[in-house]
């Protein structure tokens, strides 16, 4: 099957320019868990010159816990912070010339869209509110998120991980476990291509903060062009 890959970016300092050009879509950090409108600039500036597809990557306003912790807050709060970091990346973008075409929630707030119905109509009320048009989501195969995205019939992309582990029975290890985390390349592009093949997914991430991340994101591409499994660039 082919399927796009996706990086995280927008959330560190230095982070490589080339990882913009080995990703088919890049996930920029709107404000909740990293990022300000300088590096929403060069992301927006970055994945426009390597002709990358743009998706937003807001979070719970958790900077202190890089958006990986559970906040408790109400609905109409959390859809007005999904709305304040949606478009200020939109802001950014507009004023760069490319478009936010998708949206994948962070951290915590990603597996908690997918767990709890709430969560996710309240996610999906905040892009909307921020970009006026139902933009593509991208999340679980599996989940509240999926569910509500079929019910309101938008486009959904199904996604999984190549610099993650998966237990035996395909949920993601925790990463408070050892082995959670995928950083041997060799290893990555073995699960990124198995992955590809399995028909379940419709795009795979590594996560920009992952360490050696750049050599990863290489590792996993090349193989998925190897394979026959990489869509064209600037697809989601």
């Amino acid at each position: 099957m082919a399927v796009s890959l996706n990086v995280d970016l927008g959330e560190l300092p230095g982070e490589p320019e080339e990882l913009y050009s080995i990703a088919t879509m890049v996930n920029v950090a709107c404000g909740g868990h990293a990022g300000d409108e300088a590096s929403m600039e060069r992301a927006c500036a970055l994945a426009r010159q390597a002709g990358a597809r743009l998706a937003a990557h807001p979070s719970y306003p958790d900077r202190a816990g890089f958006g990986r912790t559970s906040v408790g807050m109400p609905s109409a709060e959390l859809a007005a912070s999904v709305r304040t970091q949606v478009e200020a990346l939109a802001r950014v973008a507009r004023r760069v010339g490319i478009p936010v075409e998708a949206v994948k929630p962070h951290g915590a707030l990603y597996h908690d869209a997918a767990r709890d119905p709430a969560i996710a109509a309240a996610v999906l009320e905040g892009i909307d509110a921020a970009l006026g048009i139902p933009v593509a989501l991208v999340g679980p195969p599996e989940g509240a998120l999926a569910r509500l995205a079929a019910a309101q019939g938008r486009a959904y992309v199904r996604e999984g991980f190549a610099d993650r582990a998966y237990g035996p029975d395909g949920k993601l290890v925790p990463r408070t476990q050892e082995g959670a985390l995928i950083t041997d390349p060799a290893a990555a592009r073995a699960q990124a291509c198995r992955l590809a093949g399995a028909g379940t997914f419709e795009t795979l991430c590594v996560h920009g903060d992952t360490p050696g991340a750049l050599t990863i994101a290489r590792a996993v591409r090349d193989a998925l062009v190897s394979a026959g499994h990489l869509e064209s660039q600037g697809r989601a």
